[in-house]
């Protein structure tokens, strides 16, 4: 019931399409039931009245019929509508969510799961919606008015058919009940197979320069065939439906039939006539099909009920980061405050990813950090717009608890250039606007210039008006680099972040960069992840990170003096770079 009730919501102003399909249903089943009831009374009278009879019984079947279709059309319409429109609200239910989902609510479910889950699932949902307003509300409809007609004509003959309805129900539910675990099997299988598909497209540059294809082929195929195994064991399962249904209906009409014809020979035709033994056979069969017509909507639901589960699932997760919408909505400056500071990925997590961290940083200083792969710089600084929340602990930015802050207000004041670049498909203007929608062209201009961008830019034939494909995939590592910088600079924040954001360009161009932002953003606390010590040597402060502990801070003269592992790094770098300059 909770599941349905987070569904229904989805439902809004489609409410009113979604009632009047199944008015327009029950009206279309009226109709077609008092059909076959005039049709035996028209050949009974015709028998006396002849001609007369079929004037006076075939205009009103006419027009019943004609209504019937109009019913029928417009009830198709409304379900048509009333279910594409809920499936429209579930993606957009499910999208809004997701965007108050912190990284830690995306690593639960996974970015191919949530995919699955706005695509796949929403459309078994929408299938299964239009199903339940139109074919789960009319065939029970009919199978009440089908009855009812049929005791009318012939009392003992209609129990023939009420008492092959137990007989479905239980076959119904045995094959319900096995194919539903197949289901809940099948879309986690897919969950499987779009991260295969993800993965390989996003990285297929990687895959082509390894010559990976037949390894990701054979992936592929794997996930593709264990899904396929599930579906055929279900459908293997669901195809018992039709041959059950079909057989309980012939041996229905035939036992009717011999029933019906010997009665008819008895009393001679008084007792029951043929037309109304043909019209009871008749409402027998709607009985005995609108009942397949159910065990088709069960079908339906077995798959759109692991689905239902799935969606729902994303609208009533409850995000792990408290967004804080009445708190601090400014940011007083860039000053930095790590207070005995630990953090872990999730509660049930073995170890920490961040331990004992503690650390002032004033607002305007930079900020170097070092550290080898695995040593926890990049969780270090995410913590800092709240993209994680501390586990132990607090994280002052601005005199504040990055808590306390309007998270939108935290964020606008925190700019932070990833370790993976991400470009979206538009032109250069629309990506660099991602930083501030607001932005001058001569902005955009002055921010390239900082970022060492304008240079290859103007080398562009459309310039600034360059499209770029999704993903950049037009542009290099560097260029891509650059630009994501420039983008942070337009948000003109009091903290920027760059989580070696600097590794693909050259040691000059990085100096420049360096520069720039020393002389044009002198306010603005800058805190340097790198992998290269002359990116960090001019900072006011240098981190060495390691297991996930700062080991080692000082300026670059007083980790050459007191840090081992700075000193190893710097000259291991230094004499790497004498024997190239040698080389060359």
């Amino acid at each position: 019931m909770s599941m349905i009730k987070t569904l229904g919501k989805s439902v809004r102003e489609y409410k009113r399409t979604a009632v009047l399909s199944p008015i327009f249903i029950t009206l279309e089943v009226i109709i077609e039931c008092i059909i076959p009831f005039l049709m035996a009374a028209m050949v009974d009278r015709f028998e006396a009245e002849g001609i007369p009879a079929v004037l006076r019984y075939g205009l009103p079947l006419i027009g019943l019929a004609v209504l019937s279709l109009i019913c029928g059309v417009l009830a198709a319409r409304f379900s048509a509508k009333a279910s594409c429109g809920f499936a429209k609200n579930l993606r957009h239910d499910m999208f809004y969510a997701l965007q108050d989902f912190s990284f830690a609510d995306v690593d639960k479910f996974s970015t191919s799961s949530l995919v699955t889950r706005m695509t796949t699932d929403v459309t078994n949902v929408q299938n299964a919606f239009q199903m339940l307003i139109r074919i789960a509300f009319r065939a029970p409809l009919m199978i009440i008015f089908s009855a009812v007609m049929g005791f009318m004509i012939h009392k003992k003959l209609a129990w023939v058919f009420i008492a092959m309805l137990p007989v479905l129900l239980i076959a119904l539910g045995l094959i319900a009940g096995k194919v539903f675990p197949f289901f809940r099997r099948i879309f986690k299988k897919y969950d499987a197979l779009n991260n295969s598909v993800q993965e390989n497209v996003s990285g297929i540059r990687v895959v082509k320069a390894f010559a990976r294809e037949d390894y990701e082929k054979k992936k592929f195929d794997k996930a593709s065939t264990e899904v396929k195994n599930d579906f055929t064991k279900a459908e293997r399962i669901m195809s018992l439906n039709s041959p059950v249904m079909m057989f309980c209906i012939y041996v229905a009409i035939l036992i009717v039939s011999v029933l019906g014809a010997k009665i008819i020979v008895q009393s001679g035709g008084t007792a029951l006539s043929a037309p109304k033994l043909s019209s009871l056979i008749g409402y027998g069969a709607q009985i005995l099909s609108s009942l397949m017509m159910v065990s088709m909507v069960f079908v339906m639901l077995a798959m759109a009920g692991e689905s239902a589960r799935r969606i729902a699932e994303v609208l009533e997760h409850k995000p792990t980061m408290d967004e804080n919408k009445s708190g601090e909505t400014v940011v007083a400056d860039g000053s930095v405050s790590f207070r005995n500071v630990s953090f872990k990925y999730s509660k049930d997590a073995s170890r920490y990813a961040l331990s004992g961290i503690n650390l002032e940083i004033a607002s305007g200083q930079t900020v170097g950090i070092l550290g080898g792969t695995g040593s926890s710089k990049t969780t270090l600084v995410q913590l800092i717009p709240r993209l994680y929340d501390v586990t132990e602990g607090s994280l002052m930015v601005g005199g504040k608890d990055v808590r306390d802050y309007n998270l939108t207000a935290l964020r606008d004041s925190v700019a932070v250039v990833l370790q993976k670049n991400v470009l979206f498909s538009g032109t250069i203007k629309e990506n660099l606007r991602w930083g501030n929608p607001c932005a001058t062209d001569e902005e955009i201009v002055h921010a390239c210039k900082l970022s060492q961008a304008d240079e290859f830019i103007s080398q562009f034939p459309d310039g600034y008006d360059t499209y770029i494909e999704q993903g950049g995939i037009n542009v290099s590592g560097g260029q891509k680099q650059r630009l994501c910088i420039a983008r942070a600079l337009l948000k003109k924040p009091k903290i920027l972040i760059l989580d070696d954001s600097t590794s693909a360009v050259d040691t000059r161009t990085d100096a420049y960069i360096r520069k720039a932002f020393s002389e044009e953003i002198p306010d603005t606390t800058k805190i340097i992840i790198a992998q290269r010590v002359s990116s960090v040597q001019n900072a006011d402060i240098i981190l060495v990170m390691d297991n996930g502990r700062i080991t080692d801070m000082g300026t670059h003269e007083e980790l050459l003096a007191s840090s081992a592992i700075y000193r190893e790094v710097y000259e291991s770098q230094t004499q790497a770079t004498k024997v190239e300059g040698g080389n060359a």
